[in-house]
Protein backbone atom coordinates (compact mmCIF):
# COMPACT_ATOMS: atom_id res chain seq x y z
CA UNK A 1 0.00 0.00 0.00
CA UNK A 2 1.22 3.63 -1.19
CA UNK A 3 1.84 5.96 1.89
CA UNK A 4 -0.33 8.35 0.67
CA UNK A 5 -3.20 5.88 0.94
CA UNK A 6 -2.74 5.46 4.67
CA UNK A 7 -3.32 9.68 4.51
CA UNK A 8 -7.03 9.26 1.86
CA UNK A 9 -7.64 6.29 4.00
CA UNK A 10 -8.02 8.16 7.36
CA UNK A 11 -9.18 11.68 5.78
CA UNK A 12 -12.53 10.89 6.74
CA UNK A 13 -12.01 11.39 10.12
CA UNK A 14 -10.81 14.60 10.14
CA UNK A 15 -14.42 15.21 8.55
CA UNK A 16 -16.40 13.51 11.25
CA UNK A 17 -14.59 15.15 14.02
CA UNK A 18 -15.36 18.65 12.36
CA UNK A 19 -19.03 18.01 12.16
CA UNK A 20 -19.05 16.42 16.11
CA UNK A 21 -16.79 18.90 17.81
CA UNK A 22 -18.63 21.40 15.83
CA UNK A 23 -21.66 20.87 16.35
CA UNK A 24 -22.09 19.49 20.55
CA UNK A 25 -19.99 21.68 21.87
CA UNK A 26 -20.37 24.98 19.89
CA UNK A 27 -23.18 25.24 17.75
CA UNK A 28 -26.47 23.05 18.85
CA UNK A 29 -25.79 24.81 22.55
CA UNK A 30 -26.06 28.42 21.04
CA UNK A 31 -28.96 27.11 18.70
CA UNK A 32 -31.00 25.93 21.29
CA UNK A 33 -30.59 28.93 23.55
CA UNK A 34 -33.12 31.16 21.25
CA UNK A 35 -35.67 28.20 21.21
CA UNK A 36 -35.99 27.16 24.75
CA UNK A 37 -36.37 28.46 28.20
CA UNK A 38 -33.86 29.76 29.46
CA UNK A 39 -34.23 27.56 32.80
CA UNK A 40 -34.47 24.67 31.20
CA UNK A 41 -31.19 24.87 28.02
CA UNK A 42 -29.24 22.39 29.86
CA UNK A 43 -32.12 20.11 30.22
CA UNK A 44 -32.64 20.41 26.77
CA UNK A 45 -29.75 20.11 25.46
CA UNK A 46 -28.64 17.50 27.80
CA UNK A 47 -31.84 15.26 26.66
CA UNK A 48 -31.40 16.00 22.93
CA UNK A 49 -27.94 14.95 22.65
CA UNK A 50 -28.36 11.94 25.32
CA UNK A 51 -31.52 9.91 22.82
CA UNK A 52 -28.55 10.97 19.47
CA UNK A 53 -25.88 8.85 21.50
CA UNK A 54 -27.75 6.53 22.69
CA UNK A 55 -29.07 5.92 19.16
CA UNK A 56 -25.39 6.36 18.00
CA UNK A 57 -24.62 3.31 20.33
CA UNK A 58 -26.90 1.26 18.50
CA UNK A 59 -26.77 2.55 14.37
CA UNK A 60 -23.03 2.24 14.75
CA UNK A 61 -22.11 -1.66 15.67
CA UNK A 62 -25.39 -2.70 13.76
CA UNK A 63 -24.26 -0.84 10.55
CA UNK A 64 -21.05 -1.70 10.57
CA UNK A 65 -21.78 -5.65 11.13
CA UNK A 66 -24.14 -5.36 7.95
CA UNK A 67 -21.12 -4.03 6.05
CA UNK A 68 -19.35 -7.62 6.78
CA UNK A 69 -22.16 -8.63 4.95
CA UNK A 70 -22.02 -6.89 1.96
CA UNK A 71 -20.61 -7.49 -1.28
CA UNK A 72 -20.02 -5.15 -4.08
CA UNK A 73 -18.07 -4.28 -7.19
CA UNK A 74 -17.09 -0.95 -5.23
CA UNK A 75 -15.80 -2.82 -1.61
CA UNK A 76 -17.63 -3.50 1.43
CA UNK A 77 -17.08 -0.40 3.16
CA UNK A 78 -17.62 2.42 0.62
CA UNK A 79 -20.80 2.12 -0.59
CA UNK A 80 -22.00 2.47 3.37
CA UNK A 81 -19.98 5.69 3.50
CA UNK A 82 -21.19 7.31 0.53
CA UNK A 83 -24.85 6.55 1.07
CA UNK A 84 -24.47 7.68 5.11
CA UNK A 85 -22.84 11.09 4.27
CA UNK A 86 -24.85 12.25 1.45
CA UNK A 87 -28.29 11.26 3.71
CA UNK A 88 -26.30 13.71 6.16
CA UNK A 89 -25.83 16.40 4.02
CA UNK A 90 -29.16 15.83 3.51
CA UNK A 91 -30.06 16.73 7.16
CA UNK A 92 -27.68 19.32 7.56
CA UNK A 93 -29.25 21.23 4.83
CA UNK A 94 -32.32 20.93 6.90
CA UNK A 95 -30.67 22.01 10.64
CA UNK A 96 -29.76 25.06 8.97
CA UNK A 97 -32.98 25.71 7.12
CA UNK A 98 -34.54 24.61 10.46
CA UNK A 99 -31.97 26.61 12.84
CA UNK A 100 -35.20 28.63 13.85
CA UNK A 101 -37.70 25.88 14.86
CA UNK A 102 -37.16 23.59 18.06
CA UNK A 103 -38.61 20.87 16.47
CA UNK A 104 -36.76 21.01 13.22
CA UNK A 105 -33.32 21.26 15.14
CA UNK A 106 -34.64 18.08 17.24
CA UNK A 107 -36.00 15.58 13.46
CA UNK A 108 -32.98 16.89 11.69
CA UNK A 109 -30.30 16.25 14.40
CA UNK A 110 -31.41 12.39 15.31
CA UNK A 111 -31.72 11.87 11.59
CA UNK A 112 -28.47 13.03 11.48
CA UNK A 113 -26.88 10.78 14.33
CA UNK A 114 -28.86 7.95 12.10
CA UNK A 115 -26.83 9.10 8.74
CA UNK A 116 -23.46 9.66 10.45
CA UNK A 117 -22.93 6.52 12.19
CA UNK A 118 -24.17 4.23 9.27
CA UNK A 119 -21.49 5.68 7.79
CA UNK A 120 -19.27 5.55 11.02
CA UNK A 121 -19.55 2.28 11.44
CA UNK A 122 -18.56 0.68 8.38
CA UNK A 123 -15.88 3.02 7.97
CA UNK A 124 -13.91 1.63 11.18
CA UNK A 125 -13.23 -1.56 9.07
CA UNK A 126 -11.37 0.11 6.06
CA UNK A 127 -7.89 -0.12 8.53
CA UNK A 128 -8.54 -4.16 9.73
CA UNK A 129 -9.68 -4.70 5.81
CA UNK A 130 -6.72 -3.02 4.15
CA UNK A 131 -3.59 -2.69 6.46
CA UNK A 132 -1.48 -5.07 7.01
CA UNK A 133 -1.21 -6.14 11.25
CA UNK A 134 2.44 -4.78 11.43
CA UNK A 135 1.93 -1.02 9.74
CA UNK A 136 -1.78 -0.87 11.44
CA UNK A 137 0.02 1.39 14.22
CA UNK A 138 1.46 3.59 11.88
CA UNK A 139 -2.11 3.73 10.26
CA UNK A 140 -4.29 4.35 13.47
CA UNK A 141 -1.44 7.31 14.37
CA UNK A 142 -2.68 8.95 11.29
CA UNK A 143 -6.11 8.34 11.67
CA UNK A 144 -5.73 9.79 15.09
CA UNK A 145 -3.97 13.11 14.16
CA UNK A 146 -6.81 13.52 11.46
CA UNK A 147 -9.10 13.30 14.77
CA UNK A 148 -7.23 15.79 16.82
CA UNK A 149 -6.40 17.97 13.69
CA UNK A 150 -10.75 18.66 12.91
CA UNK A 151 -11.13 19.00 16.59
CA UNK A 152 -8.85 21.98 16.61
CA UNK A 153 -9.56 23.39 13.66
CA UNK A 154 -13.40 22.94 14.06
CA UNK A 155 -13.29 24.68 17.59
CA UNK A 156 -11.64 27.59 16.14
CA UNK A 157 -13.95 28.13 13.29
CA UNK A 158 -17.45 27.31 14.46
CA UNK A 159 -16.35 29.18 17.77
CA UNK A 160 -15.77 32.34 15.29
CA UNK A 161 -18.87 31.96 12.79
CA UNK A 162 -21.45 31.33 16.50
CA UNK A 163 -19.79 34.23 18.38
CA UNK A 164 -21.17 36.23 15.41
CA UNK A 165 -24.26 34.55 15.44
CA UNK A 166 -24.11 33.02 12.12
CA UNK A 167 -25.51 29.66 12.60
CA UNK A 168 -26.39 28.66 8.90
CA UNK A 169 -22.85 29.49 7.66
CA UNK A 170 -21.25 27.22 10.65
CA UNK A 171 -23.41 24.23 9.47
CA UNK A 172 -22.61 24.83 5.73
CA UNK A 173 -18.57 25.14 6.35
CA UNK A 174 -19.24 21.85 8.10
CA UNK A 175 -21.04 20.33 5.39
CA UNK A 176 -18.73 21.13 2.60
CA UNK A 177 -15.41 19.69 5.21
CA UNK A 178 -17.14 16.77 5.72
CA UNK A 179 -18.20 15.87 1.69
CA UNK A 180 -14.66 16.95 0.93
CA UNK A 181 -12.97 14.87 3.20
CA UNK A 182 -15.27 11.72 2.43
CA UNK A 183 -15.30 11.94 -1.03
CA UNK A 184 -10.75 11.84 -0.10
CA UNK A 185 -11.17 8.66 1.47
CA UNK A 186 -13.86 7.04 -1.13
CA UNK A 187 -11.89 7.87 -4.20
CA UNK A 188 -8.41 7.62 -2.61
CA UNK A 189 -8.93 4.23 -0.79
CA UNK A 190 -8.47 0.94 -3.26
CA UNK A 191 -11.08 -1.44 -1.43
CA UNK A 192 -11.36 -3.04 -4.46
CA UNK A 193 -14.69 -5.45 -5.02
CA UNK A 194 -15.95 -7.55 -2.05
CA UNK A 195 -18.11 -10.83 -2.13
CA UNK A 196 -21.00 -11.49 0.62
CA UNK A 197 -19.04 -13.12 3.39
CA UNK A 198 -21.33 -16.22 4.40
CA UNK A 199 -23.45 -15.43 7.42
CA UNK A 200 -21.84 -19.08 9.60
CA UNK A 201 -18.20 -16.54 9.43
CA UNK A 202 -19.52 -13.35 10.26
CA UNK A 203 -20.39 -12.85 14.51
CA UNK A 204 -24.21 -11.30 15.32
CA UNK A 205 -24.33 -7.44 15.49
CA UNK A 206 -24.99 -7.53 19.11
CA UNK A 207 -22.18 -10.19 19.80
CA UNK A 208 -19.56 -7.63 21.47
CA UNK A 209 -22.02 -7.09 24.03
CA UNK A 210 -21.27 -10.67 26.23
CA UNK A 211 -18.70 -10.50 28.19
CA UNK A 212 -18.34 -12.49 31.76
CA UNK A 213 -16.23 -10.66 34.23
CA UNK A 214 -15.45 -13.69 36.47
CA UNK A 215 -13.04 -14.82 32.92
CA UNK A 216 -12.04 -11.48 32.70
CA UNK A 217 -12.07 -9.40 35.81
CA UNK A 218 -9.49 -7.26 34.76
CA UNK A 219 -10.56 -6.16 31.72
CA UNK A 220 -14.10 -5.25 33.04
CA UNK A 221 -12.17 -3.62 35.76
CA UNK A 222 -10.77 -1.43 32.88
CA UNK A 223 -14.31 -0.81 30.84
CA UNK A 224 -15.77 0.37 34.08
CA UNK A 225 -12.84 2.30 35.03
CA UNK A 226 -12.87 4.10 31.61
CA UNK A 227 -16.25 4.77 31.63
CA UNK A 228 -16.32 6.69 34.51
CA UNK A 229 -13.18 9.16 33.68
CA UNK A 230 -14.54 9.68 30.12
CA UNK A 231 -18.09 10.02 32.15
CA UNK A 232 -16.13 12.93 34.38
CA UNK A 233 -14.43 14.60 31.21
CA UNK A 234 -17.80 14.74 28.57
CA UNK A 235 -19.75 15.71 31.50
CA UNK A 236 -17.57 19.27 31.60
CA UNK A 237 -17.49 19.21 27.64
CA UNK A 238 -20.76 18.68 27.07
CA UNK A 239 -21.88 22.01 29.54
CA UNK A 240 -19.19 24.36 28.98
CA UNK A 241 -20.50 26.74 26.69
CA UNK A 242 -23.57 27.12 29.40
CA UNK A 243 -21.23 27.04 32.39
CA UNK A 244 -19.28 30.03 30.42
CA UNK A 245 -22.46 32.32 29.63
CA UNK A 246 -23.52 31.76 33.51
CA UNK A 247 -21.57 31.23 35.78
CA UNK A 248 -18.48 33.44 34.42
CA UNK A 249 -21.00 36.31 32.78
CA UNK A 250 -19.71 36.51 29.15
CA UNK A 251 -21.44 37.55 26.55
CA UNK A 252 -19.58 35.47 23.50
CA UNK A 253 -20.16 32.15 25.00
CA UNK A 254 -19.81 30.36 21.94
CA UNK A 255 -16.42 31.88 20.57
CA UNK A 256 -14.87 31.56 24.22
CA UNK A 257 -16.07 27.95 24.32
CA UNK A 258 -14.46 27.34 20.70
CA UNK A 259 -11.19 28.64 22.03
CA UNK A 260 -11.57 26.28 25.07
CA UNK A 261 -11.71 23.18 22.57
CA UNK A 262 -8.95 24.28 20.85
CA UNK A 263 -6.64 24.73 23.57
CA UNK A 264 -7.50 21.18 24.89
CA UNK A 265 -7.25 19.81 21.39
CA UNK A 266 -3.46 21.02 21.53
CA UNK A 267 -2.82 19.93 24.61
CA UNK A 268 -4.47 16.08 24.15
CA UNK A 269 -2.80 16.35 20.10
CA UNK A 270 1.07 16.84 21.40
CA UNK A 271 0.58 14.33 24.27
CA UNK A 272 -1.13 11.59 22.07
CA UNK A 273 1.81 9.89 20.85
CA UNK A 274 4.59 10.71 23.36
CA UNK A 275 1.89 9.04 25.74
CA UNK A 276 1.74 5.40 23.90
CA UNK A 277 5.81 5.38 23.83
CA UNK A 278 5.94 6.59 27.76
CA UNK A 279 3.81 3.18 28.39
CA UNK A 280 6.06 1.09 26.86
CA UNK A 281 8.79 2.21 29.02
CA UNK A 282 6.75 2.65 32.32
CA UNK A 283 4.29 0.31 32.27
CA UNK A 284 0.73 1.90 31.09
CA UNK A 285 -0.47 0.98 34.22
CA UNK A 286 0.83 3.74 35.87
CA UNK A 287 0.60 6.00 32.82
CA UNK A 288 -3.30 5.51 32.92
CA UNK A 289 -3.36 6.26 36.77
CA UNK A 290 -1.60 9.48 35.85
CA UNK A 291 -4.29 10.37 33.14
CA UNK A 292 -6.91 9.74 35.04
CA UNK A 293 -5.66 11.50 37.95
CA UNK A 294 -5.07 14.46 36.72
CA UNK A 295 -8.43 14.80 34.59
CA UNK A 296 -10.01 14.58 38.35
CA UNK A 297 -8.15 17.10 39.09
CA UNK A 298 -8.61 19.17 36.03
CA UNK A 299 -12.40 18.92 36.18
CA UNK A 300 -12.02 19.97 39.78
CA UNK A 301 -10.55 22.87 39.32
CA UNK A 302 -13.04 23.94 36.39
CA UNK A 303 -15.45 24.42 39.99
CA UNK A 304 -12.85 27.64 40.86
CA UNK A 305 -12.27 29.43 37.84
CA UNK A 306 -13.19 32.85 37.62
CA UNK A 307 -11.17 34.05 34.38
CA UNK A 308 -11.20 33.48 30.79
CA UNK A 309 -6.98 33.03 31.31
CA UNK A 310 -7.72 30.52 33.97
CA UNK A 311 -10.54 28.66 32.19
CA UNK A 312 -8.07 27.84 28.98
CA UNK A 313 -5.12 26.80 31.48
CA UNK A 314 -7.96 24.37 33.29
CA UNK A 315 -8.42 23.10 29.94
CA UNK A 316 -4.67 22.54 29.10
CA UNK A 317 -4.68 20.28 32.28
CA UNK A 318 -7.59 18.74 30.92
CA UNK A 319 -7.02 18.04 27.38
CA UNK A 320 -3.39 16.67 28.44
CA UNK A 321 -5.09 14.25 30.80
CA UNK A 322 -7.66 13.41 27.79
CA UNK A 323 -4.27 12.76 25.52
CA UNK A 324 -2.46 10.72 28.27
CA UNK A 325 -5.67 8.66 29.08
CA UNK A 326 -6.87 8.21 25.84
CA UNK A 327 -3.82 6.40 24.29
CA UNK A 328 -2.45 4.40 26.97
CA UNK A 329 -6.03 3.26 28.37
CA UNK A 330 -6.45 2.11 24.46
CA UNK A 331 -2.89 -0.37 24.36
CA UNK A 332 -3.84 -1.08 28.28
CA UNK A 333 -6.89 -2.59 26.29
CA UNK A 334 -5.13 -4.65 23.72
CA UNK A 335 -2.75 -6.00 26.84
CA UNK A 336 -5.67 -7.28 28.39
CA UNK A 337 -7.90 -8.78 25.48
CA UNK A 338 -7.71 -12.32 23.92
CA UNK A 339 -6.10 -11.78 20.44
CA UNK A 340 -8.12 -14.15 19.11
CA UNK A 341 -11.74 -12.22 20.09
CA UNK A 342 -10.33 -8.60 19.17
CA UNK A 343 -13.24 -7.36 17.43
CA UNK A 344 -15.52 -8.29 20.37
CA UNK A 345 -13.65 -6.52 23.19
CA UNK A 346 -12.60 -3.34 20.76
CA UNK A 347 -16.54 -3.06 20.29
CA UNK A 348 -17.02 -3.35 24.24
CA UNK A 349 -14.40 -0.84 24.67
CA UNK A 350 -16.37 1.53 22.43
CA UNK A 351 -19.53 1.00 23.84
CA UNK A 352 -18.03 2.63 27.14
CA UNK A 353 -17.01 5.23 25.54
CA UNK A 354 -20.35 6.29 23.77
CA UNK A 355 -21.92 4.95 27.25
CA UNK A 356 -20.09 7.81 28.98
CA UNK A 357 -20.89 9.95 26.30
CA UNK A 358 -24.60 9.49 26.30
CA UNK A 359 -24.71 9.08 30.18
CA UNK A 360 -23.23 12.73 30.88
CA UNK A 361 -25.61 14.92 28.88
CA UNK A 362 -28.28 13.52 31.97
CA UNK A 363 -26.85 16.01 34.12
CA UNK A 364 -28.35 18.47 32.39
CA UNK A 365 -31.74 18.11 34.12
CA UNK A 366 -29.78 18.32 37.69
CA UNK A 367 -28.02 21.29 36.83
CA UNK A 368 -31.37 23.43 35.94
CA UNK A 369 -32.38 21.93 39.14
CA UNK A 370 -29.88 23.34 41.13
CA UNK A 371 -29.56 26.74 39.20
CA UNK A 372 -33.46 26.90 39.71
CA UNK A 373 -33.19 26.64 43.79
CA UNK A 374 -31.12 29.93 43.95
CA UNK A 375 -31.75 31.97 40.65
CA UNK A 376 -28.71 33.83 39.06
CA UNK A 377 -26.48 31.88 41.33
CA UNK A 378 -26.02 29.23 38.64
CA UNK A 379 -24.84 26.87 41.63
CA UNK A 380 -25.76 23.91 39.41
CA UNK A 381 -22.82 24.04 37.45
CA UNK A 382 -19.78 23.73 40.25
CA UNK A 383 -21.99 21.21 42.01
CA UNK A 384 -22.16 18.79 39.17
CA UNK A 385 -18.65 19.55 37.91
CA UNK A 386 -17.68 18.50 41.59
CA UNK A 387 -19.51 14.85 41.39
CA UNK A 388 -18.11 14.93 37.71
CA UNK A 389 -14.36 15.02 39.56
CA UNK A 390 -15.32 12.68 41.97
CA UNK A 391 -16.51 9.86 39.41
CA UNK A 392 -13.25 10.53 37.29
CA UNK A 393 -11.31 10.32 40.66
CA UNK A 394 -13.09 6.57 41.29
CA UNK A 395 -12.74 5.86 37.92
CA UNK A 396 -8.70 6.60 38.48
CA UNK A 397 -8.76 4.40 41.94
CA UNK A 398 -10.67 1.36 40.19
CA UNK A 399 -7.46 1.33 37.27
CA UNK A 400 -5.03 0.17 40.93
CA UNK A 401 -6.95 -3.02 40.93
CA UNK A 402 -5.94 -4.13 37.45
CA UNK A 403 -3.37 -6.82 37.36
CA UNK A 404 -1.13 -6.23 34.44
CA UNK A 405 0.56 -8.86 32.51
CA UNK A 406 4.03 -9.58 33.09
Amino acid sequence: MKTRTYFTMNAYWFGLAFLWNGLHPIILPAILLGLVPETQKNSYLGILTFVGLVLAMVIQPLAGSLSDRYGSSWGQRRPWMLAGTVFALVCLSGMAASSQSLLGIIITYLLLQLAMNTAQGPAQGLIPDLVPTERRGFASGIKNLFDMGGLVVTSLVAGQLMGSGNPVLAIAIIGTILAASTAITLIGTPEGSARIRPRDNVTSPLSFLRLNPKKYPNYARLLVSRFLILLGIYTVQGFAQYFIRDRLGIPNAAEVTGNLMAAIGVALTLLVFPAGWLSDRFGRKNLNILGGGLASLGILLIVFVNSITMLYLVGAVIGMATGIFLSVNWALAIDLIPTDEAGKFMGLSNLATAGAGASARLAGPLIDLANNLLPGEYWGYPLVFALAALVALAGTLLLRRIKTPQ
